[in-house]
């Protein structure tokens, strides 16, 4: 069974961070691309950050600067590392794992259940 856990969401005032992790299991960690989405209300999930299993990074244009994705294989955990946040950074985030590869335009084949991210203004 695969399991993505995701923890670390919470509420904070614009301009502070948040970390975000993501511990898994029941995948082979290394082999697989790892990411993050997110949903805001009323819109549809879109990719955020993406780690391949070399280590290149991908970001959504509006992140960029701002967030940081990182990957440790000898704990199977990723993490999302959130500065400067803005209340449309609010939505919730979801941790994913390729299955093995994530590709653009393509659903990744494994998701966690998502953590709250809040940004008051």
């Amino acid at each position: 069974q695969v399991l993505l856990v995701e923890s670390g969401g919470g509420l904070v005032q614009a301009g502070g961070s948040l970390r975000l992790s993501c511990t898994t299991s029941g995948i082979i960690f290394r082999t697989n691309d790892m990411g993050w989405y997110r949903q805001a209300p009323g819109k549809e999930r879109e990719m955020v950050a993406v780690i391949t299993t070399q280590g290149r990074t991908r970001y959504e244009d509006s992140v960029k600067g701002r967030f940081t994705i990182s990957r440790d294989s000898a704990k199977n955990t990723v993490y999302l590392q959130m500065n400067s946040l803005k209340p449309e950074d609010v939505g919730v985030y979801f941790c994913v794992a390729g299955g093995p590869t994530i590709q653009i335009g393509v659903r990744p084949r494994y998701w966690g259940q998502g953590t709250q991210v809040t940004v008051s203004s």
